[in-house]
């Protein structure tokens, strides 16, 4: 595997524990449709490697650091998304259904 997939990879995995950390100090889980869930924090490795940090993978960037400070993953909205529609918007946290 080359050096840049191999860190990938590392990240991907720093993403997911940190995640799973994440989901249970908040009393959600992750998203159980692991397609899904592995294609968002695939997005949010990406955007650290490319960006420098975890940005949401499902919103848009202006590419103005104070703007998108917002949208680092976890963003501004996903506890009130979580709250009002049950997961954030990218599907990555959902209520644990109590």
């Amino acid at each position: 595997m080359d050096d840049g997939k191999e860190q990938e990879k590392m990240i991907q995995e720093n993403i997911r524990s940190w995640a799973e950390e994440y989901a249970v100090e908040n009393d959600w889980v992750l998203n159980s449709d692991k397609t899904q869930l592995n294609a968002v924090i695939r997005g949010l490795a990406r955007n650290k490697i490319r960006h420098g940090e975890r940005y949401c993978p499902c919103r848009i960037r202006t590419g103005d650091p104070n703007i998108d400070r917002e949208i680092i993953c976890p963003c501004i909205y996903h506890k009130d998304e979580v709250k009002n529609d049950g997961n954030c918007h990218c599907y990555l946290f959902f209520n644990n259904g109590k």
